[in-house]
């Protein structure tokens, strides 16, 4: 593994595993949608925001140049991603 990026606000507070490699790590929480109170719709909106956060995430990700980055770089790259929210 490259790098490791967690996502769960509730565990940003826990001991990250040890992961094979050593590869880096990043947190950047979404709030959890199961959490969310309120109406059916309501409780389906908060799902769906944070569909679209996390599928803007993951297309970000997809096409960065890993291979032609040094680790400083990647890392900033998967920081600012970190910060792309709905």
């Amino acid at each position: 593994m490259d790098f490791v990026r967690t996502v769960c606000d509730k565990a940003a507070g826990e001991m990250c595993p040890v992961w094979p490699g050593q590869p880096m790590s990043a947190h950047r929480g979404v709030e959890d949608p199961a959490a969310v109170k309120g109406s059916d719709e309501t409780i389906q909106r908060a799902f769906n925001d944070r569909f679209i956060v996390l599928n803007r995430r993951i297309a970000l990700l997809s096409v960065l140049p890993i291979h032609k980055l040094d680790k400083h770089a990647l890392k900033n790259e998967l920081t600012g991603i970190g910060r792309v929210s709905a």
